[in-house]
């Protein structure tokens, strides 16, 4: 397992790009440490697979440096990095058995045949393929072909990392659950270098130990789930993370705070210098619906809401609102009555959230 920096790193498909949005990934360092379980979670288009391509050596970049535990590799093919990669779809051999595919990255390393039969029996127990092991591939469904192209990777002692490039596609729903523990379970067995490429956060959230979010060719956050839910570090972490996601309000300055529809929301004093500071009209406020106080009755810190809709999932609802002409949603617990037509909001200093330029603005500490 490896190391892996990217350094000052960018990527243009075009021969003579002449600006930002000529760049799939636009300039940027990163590192992800030996070991661990990381994912790259954004929507389709913002430079993930690039990313990773780049990453494998499939692709080389435009500009910048890889290096494997320092050693500058951009003109290493894959297999002289040492990387297995897992694509959407299973890449396997048909005419092969379970058991031969297997093997054969380790034939081809020229290990001997009784470590060769040990460690396919090993990684066939793991990802629960022994009843198969020794029927065609031809035949298997796609989540035992997918498992099949995940082992090959992983019967390997000396990969520098394994990347999976949306692994779990074509799998079906029910199964993809068990799958996303199964690899979970083995990084923390193997504790191998892993980096898990994928549009969907339930997906990131179960596999990761950390995530770095990716919006428009760039890394906007990389922190735990956690980290990402309560404290987004861009605007677009906020949206993307979350069901719904984050409530983002454009305000103004004013006296003492923000404003919208005549409506002021009070921020500190170092909070209101930074913002005067950073000289920027681009300011939002946000909070996540569950972190929105929602009461039958006014209280001093409070905003008289119109109740749009209410949703009931069950074991909560969410309530849809309108606080001057903007829309937010509140969740709720599924016992909280609604009385009439409005609610009255807080939103609590701890969980309130402002924004300049897209990014987060926080209070400097003392």
């Amino acid at each position: 397992m490896a190391e892996i920096q990217l350094k000052s790193l960018a990527h243009s498909y075009s021969k003579n790009p002449t600006g930002p949005d000529d760049y799939a990934i636009r300039q940027m360092s990163h590192v992800w440490h030996k070991g661990g379980a990381y994912a790259l979670l954004g929507p389709s288009g913002c430079g993930k697979s690039t990313m990773l391509n780049i990453i494998s050596g499939l692709l080389q970049p435009s500009e910048g440096d890889v290096l494997f535990d320092n050693v500058r590799v951009n003109e290493l093919s894959p297999k002289d990095r040492n990387i297995a990669q897992v694509f959407q779809f299973p890449v396997i051999y048909d005419s092969m058995t379970v058991y031969d595919n297997l093997a054969f990255p380790l034939k081809n390393a020229g290990i001997a045949k009784p470590k060769i039969k040990a460690k396919v029996e090993e990684i066939a127990a793991i990802l629960e393929l022994e009843p198969v092991l020794h029927k065609k591939a031809k035949g298997l469904t796609a989540d035992e072909k997918q498992k099949v192209s995940m082992g090959r990777g992983l019967v390997r002692d000396d990969v520098s990392a394994i990347l999976f490039d949306e692994p779990l596609t074509v799998i079906d729903p029910q199964l993809k659950w068990k799958l996303r523990r199964k690899l979970k379970q083995i990084h923390e067995q193997f504790n191998i270098t892993m980096v898990y490429v994928t549009h969907d956060q339930l997906e990131a959230s179960t596999f990761a130990d950390k995530i770095a979010v990716m919006y428009g060719g760039a890394i906007v956050q990389f922190g735990t789930p956690r980290e990402l839910f309560e404290s987004p570090n861009h605007t677009f972490v906020g949206f993307f993370i979350g069901s719904p996601g984050m409530n983002l309000v454009e305000v103004a300055r004013c006296d003492g705070g923000v404003t919208f529809d005549d409506i002021t929301v009070p921020l500190s004093d170092s909070l209101c210098q930074r913002i005067d500071g950073l000289g920027s009209s681009n300011i939002k406020l946000g909070i996540r619906p569950e972190f929105v106080s929602v009461a039958n009755q006014a209280s001093d810190d409070t905003f008289e809401c119109g109740v749009r809709d209410v949703e009931d999932l069950g074991t909560y609802k969410i309530l849809t609102l309108t606080l001057g002409s903007r829309t937010l949603k509140a969740r709720v617990d599924e016992d909280h009555q609604i009385d009439g037509n409005t609610v009255h909001v807080a939103f609590p200093r701890q969980w309130l959230k402002l924004y300049v330029d897209e990014y987060l603005v926080e209070e400097q500490a003392e």
